[in-house]
């Protein structure tokens, strides 16, 4: 599996509401992954649109806590 880049999860932008961390891609759309994967350990980000990926730099105790009554409200 090819990398990209490596990005740090700082850098990325968090969607409270969908629990989604974004990175803009080269081709126009953005890297996503879910704080769930985050907080399972998976670090890949992948872009819907292309085959890029890019590896999150994180430290599980610097994310924001998983809001689980979201998704059971």
């Amino acid at each position: 599996m090819s990398i990209y880049e490596e990005i740090e999860v700082e850098d990325m932008t968090f969607d409270d509401e969908t629990q989604t961390y974004t990175y803009p891609c080269p081709c126009g759309d953005k890297f996503e992954i879910g704080l769930d994967e985050l907080l399972d350990g998976e670090d890949v980000a992948l872009c819907p649109s292309c085959t890029l990926r890019i590896r999150v730099i994180y430290e599980e105790e610097d994310l924001p806590q998983w809001q689980e009554e979201r998704w059971h409200a």
